[in-house]
């Protein structure tokens, strides 16, 4: 076995914490030998719950002590400046100082963007992080990008996320030309706003493979990789899909259980609906990363259960192992397309 990975884990982080986080740091270690975690959080508060799950997996199980918690809908600066020693904060700290090789919290979305920003800076060549994860579509999954982080973008910006997109999926997944994908309202050229239009025309004339404009169904029915677009249409989008898929789960229940004769049939589908249920479970897509910092930081959803976070710490595993944020830095050192030239005004 090589060397291990470390993890920080924002133990007092979620609508849970620390009866989900560490649950989910338990399973993670007995499910990756190669792992080590760091739990920060109230020491006396992490002792007490590890006592009541007793194992033998100490020696890969440290804790850091942190004396303050960042609320969940506390504002992003006031935890910034107001909780330097939050478990959120001491977890990116560790990162910063090659402690850990990545964090995991469930915690405040923008004061976790927001510290991470602050104590990592951002990789040469990006201007602002954002917020991928992987949905499931007709493939298996699709990588969306930004998911919530910026919610107004820039044509240049727009193109920064689809190569730390490309380059995301190609480190974790193999994949040596993701197709990737602009989001919009239409996929006629003449379709969308300036923005959408301007980054289209330099990501054709990037080296990444460009496949043109994607709409919102496209996203998870058509063949593609990495799917790109602003913030607030990105968080729309997944919240959108998020909810159809619970109003499916809905007519399907109702359905099944309308009479005898449904309930039976229920019965023989049974297979089919648990493997659909497995393949629309949202636990197995859990941990979003914050791509382009100078490090790795994952975001967990702070509902998840302790599956759900143990996936996300799986999230940070691998990003760690294929070292993402050292393949971003090489794909924009070759892909950055400069900006277009104004049109000749004609006399």
């Amino acid at each position: 076995m090589g060397r291990p990975v470390v993890l920080a884990v924002d133990a007092m982080s979620g609508d849970h914490g620390l009866s989900v986080t560490v649950v989910a740091a338990l399973l993670s270690l007995r499910e990756h030998p190669e792992l080590e975690l760091i739990l920060v959080g109230d020491e006396s508060a992490l002792r007490a719950e590890l006592a009541r799950h007793p194992g033998d997996l100490g020696a890969r199980l440290r804790i850091h002590h942190a004396s303050e918690v960042v609320g969940m809908d506390e504002a992003p600066s006031k935890a910034l400046r107001g909780k330097k020693d939050s478990s959120m904060r001491v977890a990116i700290n560790l990162v910063k100082d090659g402690a850990a090789q990545a964090a995991v919290s469930a915690g405040n979305t923008g004061a976790l963007m927001a510290t991470a920003k602050f104590v990592l800076k951002t990789l040469p060549g990006i201007d602002r992080p954002a917020i991928i994860s992987a949905i499931p579509s007709v493939n298996g999954h699709v990588h969306m990008l930004d998911l919530g982080a910026n919610a107004e973008c820039s044509a240049e910006q727009l193109v920064q996320f689809a190569v730390m997109g490309a380059a995301l999926v190609t480190a974790t997944l193999g994949i040596e030309q993701p197709k990737v994908g602009l989001l919009n309202i239409g996929e006629e050229e003449i379709k969308g706003n300036e923005v959408i239009k301007q980054a289209a025309q330099r990501l054709q004339a990037s080296p990444l493979n460009y496949i043109g404009f994607v709409e919102g169904d496209g996203v998870f029915l058509r063949d593609i990789d990495v799917v790109v677009c602003d913030g607030f249409t990105g968080n729309v989008a997944l919240k959108t899909g998020e909810g159809v898929a619970k109003l499916i789960y809905r007519f399907i229940k109702e359905e099944f259980t309308r009479s005898i004769f449904t309930k039976m049939a229920a019965l023989l589908a049974m297979p089919a609906l648990k493997a659909l249920g497995g393949r629309m479970d949202p636990r197995n897509y859990n941990g979003a990363s914050f791509v382009g910092l100078n490090g790795i930081v994952i975001k967990s959803h702070g509902s998840a259960d302790a599956q759900a976070f143990a996936t996300a710490i799986s999230v940070a595993l691998r990003e760690v192992e294929k070292d993402v944020p050292s393949r971003i830095s090489q794909l924009m050192s070759s892909a950055l397309v400069p900006e277009a030239a104004p049109a000749a005004a004609v006399s």
